[in-house]
């Protein structure tokens, strides 16, 4: 292989590109993020945090084929219907993605906050990776995030409702609640890509949270 270039049998050749939106919400909250191969699963929590402006405050779970993973010691009672996998144990590159274009994308499921029941729905393709390009990257979005703890889908409809009508009972509330900074047709490219790299500096691999309680 010639030094430089990309090689379409080797792994390091390609990225994973994900297209995500949050189900249950119309225009959809999408964003296009584009993942190293090795990065594992509690990184892309991580990542999914960033993007959508989440504040890893509640727990999440990955669907993938029906099998659940995240945080094991978050179920440690056992009262979770089904055993969550290891997230740092599944990467990128463990996943089968279609060589014909034709062919459907890999999708799996990211659910955070169980009570909100905030799902996200992440379609996976596999695309030739960018030289010196830095990677996880976010490289378009659709909309800001809703709050935290608004209520779901559902609730998020309300919200709007009252955070866009002046005349609204609820109006100065929940402008007050939620902050001048917040805008649910505008979000930043820029900026998210600044909070996924800062995210994944801090998680290190892991957790966050994991990393913290290490240092607390």
């Amino acid at each position: 292989m010639i030094c430089g270039m990309l090689h379409h049998l080797d792994p390091e050749s390609f990225i994973v590109r994900a297209e995500v939106h949050i189900l249950g919400i119309e225009p959809k909250i999408r964003r296009t993020l584009e993942l190293p191969i090795s990065l594992n699963l509690a990184q892309l929590h991580e990542v999914l945090q960033a993007a959508f402006g989440w504040t890893d405050s509640h727990l999440h779970q990955f669907n993938i084929g029906g099998l659940i993973y995240g945080a094991p010691e978050f179920d440690e009672d056992g009262l979770s219907d089904s055993r969550t996998f290891e997230a740092t144990e599944v990467r990128m590159i463990d996943f089968h993605f279609p060589y014909d274009p034709e062919e459907d994308p890999l999708t799996i499921l990211y659910e955070y906050d169980f009570g909100d029941g905030w799902l996200h729905l992440l379609r996976l393709a596999r695309v030739v990776r960018e030289q010196n390009a830095v990677y996880p990257r976010c490289i378009a979005a659709e909309r800001s995030g809703p709050p935290e703890d608004v209520g779901g889908p559902s609730g998020y409809a309300d919200f709007l409702e009252g955070w866009i009508d002046p005349d609204h009972e609820e109006h100065k509330a929940l402008r007050r609640w939620v902050g001048r900074k917040f805008h649910p047709e505008i979000c930043n490219v820029d900026v998210i890509n600044k909070s996924i790299a800062k995210a994944l500096r801090a998680s290190k691999g892991d957790y966050r949270f994991r990393r913290e309680s290490d240092h607390g």
